[in-house]
């Protein structure tokens, strides 16, 4: 494995250790009561005090800013009830010498009680930074660190760059979770190489501090969220206004990194309340809702700690089934039916005559894959009842040519092609929709133009008319 460097890039990362739990125009709000877990909250600090903390960041020892950031953290918990802190530091009890590095240098300082604030804030003091960094080991040693009792168990590891050791810190994140443990990650670097990114962004959300300023900021949103849940229901409001409609996929999008999490099926629970689950409150979120047509809400900004709700109206959904009279044959095979919003240029979804879906409500127009292309317009679907979409059967054309040649079948009266003749001998059966048509033909031999056949017929449903081109 690749032996990292070490580089002098401050970064955060937050690891969230819960149980696994995900369970008009869209708006968003939040309700102030939040949903509060059984048992303390514990967050545990695990303190980057390797070689590389020694450098300058804003004119101080990153070591020194780091220190004082988070002690003046420490300060604002004073009193919060139903919390735990404990500390652990790394690369601290051995000094660094290039080709020699202790990988077991992570220690557990203060352990996991109420009140402990001002015992951490001094033996943060008393940290010498001169080691190397073991994230991945320090990361396991740490969820070994919480008391087995019921709790909030939340991971704070401040580090300023990546993993020197060799040991994979992602492989760490995937065993945790594997555990049963939901690892949630925010990284902050500064100005750290784009492949040196990708290496944290597998463990966690990466975000890019440019000064201590954003590092304090960040660090204090984290802090709230860990001390309180970020929880999300989103209500699909049906005709009324009312959150009655559900059993809908939907897709969270992380607008910065692209990633889709989570991707849930919306569920009503008991007494039919909305289901709700815990979302991470710093990126900025599209909800993507995989209804027919797709629905959704862009630029999501969560007001971490509380309870969010996002509401979206005209979410009432019915039936519809394109099909043929059932009593009569059908010689096409499977037909394709293009669904649009009424007037829309492209379609949304392609469906099989007979089969069903479930649009939104409202105006759509389908067109129907027969022979020619049937179109039929401003067909409303609602709540009340299935909307069937009949169109007539087709009939079935037999032609029959003593010759090779060219042409083609079009409509008798608005003169658009339906059919244009292969290379060769037309002769062939073509099932065709019900209609008047017209078919031009010249047989490769005739020499002029004067030659041409034309003969008009009609085609009727679950009929077959035989056809001689040369009679």
């Amino acid at each position: 494995m690749f032996l990292a460097p070490k580089y002098i890039k401050l970064s955060l990362i937050v690891l969230f250790l819960l149980p696994g739990i995900i369970s008009g125009q869209a708006t968003l709000s939040y309700d102030s009561d939040d949903k509060i877990d059984e048992g303390p909250t514990r967050i545990l600090f695990v303190f980057d005090a390797s070689n590389s903390m020694n450098a300058f960041w804003s004119g101080q020892r990153k070591m020194v800013l780091a220190t004082r950031l988070l002690s003046t953290s420490l300060e604002s918990l004073y009193g919060v009830p139903d919390l735990e802190l404990g500390l652990r530091a790394y690369g601290h009890g051995v000094k660094h010498v290039e080709g020699h590095q202790d990988c077991d240098d992570t220690e557990l300082i203060v352990p996991i009680k109420k009140g402990t604030n001002l015992i951490i804030k001094q033996e943060l003091g008393r940290l010498r930074a001169q080691g190397t960094t073991p994230i991945a080991r320090s990361l396991e040693r740490a969820a070994e660190d919480f008391p087995e009792s019921p709790g909030r168990n939340i991971i704070i590891l401040i580090t300023d760059g990546i993993e020197a050791c060799d040991e994979d810190p992602c492989a760490v994140s995937r065993m945790l979770q594997a555990k049963g443990i939901v690892v949630k990650p925010f990284i902050i670097g500064i100005g750290l190489e784009d492949k040196f990114k990708e290496s944290l962004r597998c463990v966690g959300n990466f975000y890019d501090a440019a000064d201590p300023e954003t590092f304090e900021m960040v660090l204090d949103l984290v802090l709230e969220q860990a001390l309180h849940n970020t929880t999300v229901e989103v209500n699909l409001l049906d005709e009324h206004g009312e959150p009655t409609v559900t059993n809908v996929p939907l897709s969270f999008t992380d607008l910065r990194a692209g990633t889709h999490h989570p991707q849930v099926i919306h569920t009503l629970g008991y007494m039919n309340s909305t289901d709700t689950f815990y979302l991470d409150p710093i990126p900025t979120y599209k909800l993507s809702l995989h209804t027919l047509p797709v629905r959704g809400m862009d630029s999501i900004h969560l007001a971490p700690g509380r309870h969010n709700i996002i509401s979206v109206p005209d979410m009432s959904q019915g039936m519809i089934t394109p099909e043929f009279p059932n009593s009569r044959r059908n010689n096409y095979g499977k037909v394709s039916v293009d669904v649009f919003e009424s007037g829309e240029c492209y379609p949304f979804y392609s469906m099989i005559v007979g089969s069903s879906a479930q649009l939104i409500t409202g105006t759509y127009d389908l067109l129907f894959h027969t022979v020619p292309l049937t179109r039929i317009e401003n067909v409303e679907v609602s709540t009340e009842s299935p909307t069937s979409v009949m169109i007539a059967s087709p009939g079935n054309l037999m032609l029959q040519s003593s010759a090779p040649g060219f042409g083609s079948i079009v409509d008798a009266k608005t003169l658009e092609h339906v059919i244009q003749f292969p290379n060769g001998n037309p002769s062939g059966s073509y099932t065709m929709q019900p209609g008047n048509y017209t078919v031009i033909f010249r047989a490769r031999g005739a020499r002029s133009s004067k030659y041409s056949i034309q003969s008009t017929f009609t085609i009727k449903s679950g009929s077959t008319l035989n056809l001689n081109l040369h009679d």
